[in-house]
């Protein structure tokens, strides 16, 4: 990675907005496989929505065949309209009872270790929808108490108590995304605000100091190099234990346009620039996203935990 902003050459001859042709390293292949098809339909049964699908994930087949899927409570519209996302955008429907129970039968029936919960952004709700996590979490351990739980929450908009709330309730992993670097905050994701997003990381790991915390950001975006590497610092300074870096790819035309492809060797120098800060894990491709091989990440975590404990005696 050079110091500047890194803009793709084709740039300057493509038409506003408009992609760079994709380089053979982010294409996938489509899903074919049974398990895929079961998995999607055991989904559809319990009437639960993912953000695999909603948000047009790239690794849906490789994820769905392992009978892994991350699920989306709180409905499938988002009171925000963020300018990398493809979850729908208005005014959501009431609160679904039912999710806690049917997302629990779901995760025995389908036998998950790990299991990776997420929303919509819900700023019409008193509480941004923590109660639902925390339901949806206490439903879980009461049926499948072996199955490890990690939530990747909206920032609830600082409503009072509702991160105390979901802390409280105990997950395995607590992960919010800071998604992109301070500068691009108002056009990437305006309805947010940077520094906020720190603290809500900040304060989990104090609220549970035992517990791993987790953020994320995407590249391709005009990102700076030393702009990434601050916010590798910002998320240590918040005891932040896992980064993930993935490519940014645009879901649509209307969606803001991708400066560049990021090279597998620059994500492959990212990591160790994020494990030498101190990060336990980093998990760094261009397919990396917040969830994929969450729970082979997890056993990572675990194992990275053990031997600084180890190193440390």
């Amino acid at each position: 990675m050079t110091e500047t902003v890194l803009r793709h050459p084709e740039k300057r001859n493509r038409p506003d907005n408009a992609s760079p042709r994709k380089p053979a390293w982010i294409r996938v292949k489509a899903p074919v496989s049974r398990t895929y098809t079961d998995t999607k339909n055991l989904l559809r049964e319990h009437s639960l929505h993912t953000v695999c699908e909603e948000a047009g994930c790239p690794n849906i087949g490789e994820c769905w065949s392992r009978k892994h899927a991350t699920v989306m409570i709180l409905g499938d519209t988002c009171t925000r309209a963020c300018a990398f996302c493809n979850v729908k955008t208005g005014k959501p429907k009431g609160v679904d009872p039912l999710e806690p129970e049917n997302l629990a039968v779901t995760v025995k029936t389908m036998g998950l270790k790990h299991v990776v919960i997420t929303s919509v952004d819900r700023d019409d709700l008193p509480d941004g929808g923590a109660h639902q996590f925390v339901r949806c979490i206490e439903r879980i351990r009461a049926t499948s108490p072996e199955t490890t739980i990690e939530v990747l929450t909206p920032d609830f908009r600082d409503k009072p108590g509702a991160l105390e709330a979901v802390i409280a309730a105990g997950p395995d992993v607590f992960n919010h995304n800071l998604e992109t670097v301070p500068r691009l905050y108002p056009t990437i994701r305006p309805g947010a605000r940077y520094f906020h997003s720190l603290k809500i990381l900040s304060k989990a790991k104090e609220l549970a100091p035992a517990g791993f915390t987790k953020s994320g950001i995407m590249v391709g975006l005009g990102e700076s190099r030393t702009e990434i590497l601050q916010v590798m610092d910002d998320l240590r300074s918040a005891e932040v234990d896992f980064l993930t870096i993935g490519q940014y790819l645009q879901p649509t035309p209307k969606h803001a346009g991708i400066d560049r492809f990021v090279t597998p060797d620059e994500f492959a120098e990212m990591k160790q620039l994020g494990l030498g800060k101190g990060f336990l894990v980093v998990a760094s491709s261009p397919l990396t996203r917040s969830s994929y091989h969450a729970d082979k990440d997890f056993e990572a975590l675990r194992a990275a935990r053990r031997e600084k404990l180890a190193a440390a005696r």
